[in-house]
């Protein structure tokens, strides 16, 4: 992965967006904490400062060291970044009257500056900040302007850093994507050259090397993220990947036998393992979201254990983790905190003694299929829905009962079954039920009813960082409650969810 942007995290919730616009450039770019990052940037062609919830003024306001960047690595600092570089460069920043939240547009820009090549006068951008830059720094030039913020952009002169204090990142910003390929190709002159076919070329050249004539397990579920993981590592090292797909009971229904079937034919080796009353047993009585992840994930690494002994001399165990788990998993202070932990990344107990292989785990989703369709595998099982590792443990909301997994496993098929029968599962990015940890007054006939409530959610996105509510219809609603109700028993009330991501989670739990 040459030619990199290292992209700082200071906390903000658009930093994942940065990373996305940066990616659909075709160049390769990396999020580190502001206080975490590589010692050696030698790798790296630009700098990106991203925007943080903090003021510059505050006492415990990130404060980055950029002495082995600043004037040695082209650099744009995106609202926090550029207030900061003002704040501590000579110039001024101050509270601004009005929090500067929402469109704004550009009503001055510097003539003949690279930066607004193609960007137009009045052109839309979005702000974010309570703060406001009152002087410039130390040799810092005005590039632009909005009605209301006078340094809306500038760039300092005798070094090759550029700021700008509205988000160019955001779908609002109407030139942002073009405003960073001026930065980023024009200024920083960085090769676009990051697309599927160099990543599959480069990634299966990097896993030859890597594992050599070393056995490998994988972790197969059926989604997209595994399979394309399997199939990379497959071109990579053939006989000596060994697929291991195991039920751990919170699977969607009938999905441990089509998974198996599903890969008849791919020239994959696989090996199905029925442990569902083992991880059920462990989750046994246990209500809180981040301990059934991790009670998942430690039968999930226990299972795969028993396993690898049953193979002789295998050395790594391979995983199908993605950026948007890393980056989650990644704690750095604002909202981009640690959300919830991931049960496929991080590092294996001691007792393990398989190392981690995880081809993909720089790649957003997007990204994932696309290297998949690279690959030449099924589109219809790149277009799978994403579905999360600990299965349907983390839609049911309290404890874990059979009798709970059934009803959900019901209810989830006759979700997702009536969207692909009403052409609507590939206009979904995500969906699945959720069943709620109480009981709604109901009348069936002439008798009173209290059964279980469940939650529908379906959600349209690109990677899983920001997700909006699908507005499916009304028809297809009431088609597919009635249908819950009648045909599952235990459920007789039907809600669906329209919380988009921020500020809620796509998941419940």
């Amino acid at each position: 992965m040459q030619h990199n942007v290292l992209i700082l995290d200071f906390g903000s919730q658009y930093t994942q967006l940065i990373a996305r616009r940066v990616r659909e450039l075709n160049i390769f770019c990396e999020i580190f904490p502001y206080n975490h990052f590589p010692s050696d940037l030698s790798p790296y062609k630009a700098v990106i400062l991203g925007g943080s919830p903090f003021s510059v003024r505050a006492e415990d306001a990130p404060h980055p060291d950029l002495s082995q960047i600043r004037g040695k690595l082209p650099m744009l600092a995106v609202c926090y970044g550029a207030q900061y570089l003002a704040h501590f460069s000579g110039g001024e920043v101050a509270a601004s009257n009005t929090r500067e939240y929402g469109r704004a547009n550009l009503s001055y820009i510097k003539e003949n500056e690279v930066f607004f090549n193609g960007v137009s006068e009045n052109s839309q951008v979005w702000m974010s900040h309570s703060d406001s830059i009152k002087a410039l720094p130390t040799n810092a030039v005005k590039l632009a302007s909005t009605h209301d913020v006078e340094y809306a952009a500038y760039k300092i002169e005798g070094e090759t850093t550029y700021a700008i204090q509205y988000h160019p990142e955001v779908f609002h910003s109407t030139d942002g994507s073009k405003m960073l390929e001026n930065f980023l190709v024009n200024i920083a002159e960085v090769p676009q050259n990051f697309t599927p076919g160099a990543f599959v070329e480069e990634m299966v050249a990097e896993l030859k090397e890597k594992l050599g004539d070393d056995k490998v397990v994988l972790g197969l579920s059926g989604g997209v993220d595994s399979t394309v993981a399997a199939v990379l590592l497959h071109q990579a090292i053939g006989k000596n990947l060994y697929c291991i797909f195991v039920n751990n009971g919170l699977l969607r229904k009938n999905e441990f036998q089509n998974v198996l079937d599903q890969y008849k034919g791919m020239g994959l080796n696989v090996k199905g393992v029925d442990a569902g009353d083992r991880f059920l047993g462990e989750l046994a009585g246990i209500s809180d979201p981040e301990t059934k992840r991790k009670t998942i994930g430690r039968v999930f690494i226990e299972v795969f254990d028993d396993e690898s002994h049953l193979i002789e001399d295998v050395k790594w165990l391979a995983q199908g983790t993605i950026y948007p788990d890393v980056i989650e998993s990644v704690s750095v202070k604002g909202p981009s905190a640690t959300i919830k932990s991931h049960h496929n990344v991080g590092g294996l107990p001691d007792y393990m003694k398989l190392k981690i292989v995880e081809p993909l785990r720089m790649l957003f989703k997007d990204e994932v299929r696309r290297v998949g369709a690279t690959l030449g595998i099924d589109p219809e099982l790149l277009g799978r829905h994403p579905f999360p590792g600990p299965g349907l443990s983390i839609r049911i909301l309290g404890d874990i009962t059979p009798e709970k997994v059934q009803i959900l496993q019901d209810v989830d098929a006759v979700f997702i079954d009536g969207l692909k029968s009403w052409g609507l599962y590939d206009k979904v990015w995500q969906a699945g039920a959720i069943l709620l940890p109480v009981n709604s007054v109901g009348v069936m006939g002439d008798e009173r009813t209290y059964e279980k409530v469940v939650a529908l959610r379906a959600v349209e996105s690109t990677d899983g960082m920001t997700a909006d509510w699908v507005h499916l219809p009304y028809d297809f609603l009431m088609k597919v409650s009635n249908d819950i109700i009648n045909k599952v028993k235990g459920v007789n009330r039907v809600v669906y969810d329209i919380s988009s991501k921020p500020p809620a989670t796509i998941e419940w739990e």
